[in-house]
């Protein structure tokens, strides 16, 4: 059934590019300019020096100074409170690459890993003050209002993985050290490899919003239903196409302040696709799916209460 779904949804895809090129053009010009003018400068630069870190064990005398603090509020290692940071910083999906190279690297376990998982991937604050706050929203809504809320989400949402879920200790596991991607770079120089590596991600991560972007177009060609829940559903799949789309969606105000603060929290399909990506075959997804399904409620819960 897997194979058959996947098979249609190709198909239709390859049958709207044939039939409207010029709307497939657009979405795809739109998506790689996101990508291009967005992602790549903005991830890039971080993926290649944390790799660098990473290799040359700089994490570990970095992290020392805040280790204990994080070790009392989140109950992460030194190691994962970085990824933890920098996931908070930097946005979809640095969070969970960070995670994924830690675990390969044998810096955290796979219980931590997984726990991890359910706070660190979120949106950046940079795309929630200028994206969402000034542009979606019109610089109606408090910069603290829009932060405040997501990062009261995220914590009561690792407040419930951490004592209702991961409270049981397990037998750490750890990743094999010998990949064949350590092997590679313990061959060629450090640098090489981490931008190899990086290079390699950002590729990833472009085809994704790429081949989203084009179903976002084919989807918005063809609706049939009420106007309204087209927007409800670009959020579902792609958030900043879901986010921008509320402008013109005639919603009251309060109800677009509440579909972009839960559209941030969810990420959308896309994210969750670029999540599964650079988590590999090693780390499960659905510790992710399952906290920004919680993510999202809370954060829908909190946004009313607030309102």
């Amino acid at each position: 059934m897997k194979k058959r779904i996947t098979i249609l949804t190709i198909c239709l895809l390859l049958a709207f590019l044939l039939a409207f090129p010029k709307e497939a053009l657009a979405a795809a010009r739109e998506g790689l300019g996101l990508w291009l003018d967005t992602l790549l400068p903005t991830l890039l630069p971080f993926l290649i020096l944390t790799g660098i870190l990473l290799r040359t064990d700089g994490i570990t005398r970095i992290v020392q100074p805040i280790a204990p603090f994080f070790k009392v509020l989140t109950g992460l290692s030194g190691e994962g409170a970085y990824a933890f940071v920098l996931g908070l910083l930097c946005g979809y999906p640095m969070g969970a690459k960070l995670t994924a190279d830690l675990y390969h690297a044998g810096k955290i376990n796979r219980q931590e890993s997984e726990y991890l998982l359910t706070f660190c991937n979120n949106p950046s604050p940079a795309f929630l003050v200028t994206y969402v706050g000034q542009i979606c929203l019109e610089g109606k809504v408090p910069v603290g209002f829009l932060v405040g809320i997501l990062f009261l989400s995220d914590m009561t949402c690792m407040c419930f993985f951490r004592f209702f879920v991961f409270r049981k200790k397990s037998t750490p596991v750890f990743a094999d050290l010998e990949s064949t991607e350590n092997r590679a770079a313990a061959q060629g120089g450090i640098l090489d490899s981490v931008i190899m590596n990086s290079f390699e991600t950002m590729a990833k991560l472009g085809g994704y919003i790429l081949m989203f972007s084009i179903i976002s177009a084919c989807v918005s060609h063809f609706w049939f239903l009420p106007p309204g829940g087209k927007y409800i559903f670009f959020g579902m799949i792609e958030v900043t196409t879901g986010v921008h789309g509320l402008l013109f969606s005639g919603f009251p105000f309060r109800l677009r302040v509440l579909l972009a603060l839960c559209m941030s929290a969810f990420g959308g399909l896309c994210i969750v696709a670029q999540t599964k990506s650079v988590l590999g075959k090693d780390l499960s997804l659905r510790p992710y799916a399952s906290a920004k399904c919680l993510n999202t409620a809370i954060t829908a819960v909190l946004t009313l209460l607030f309102l």
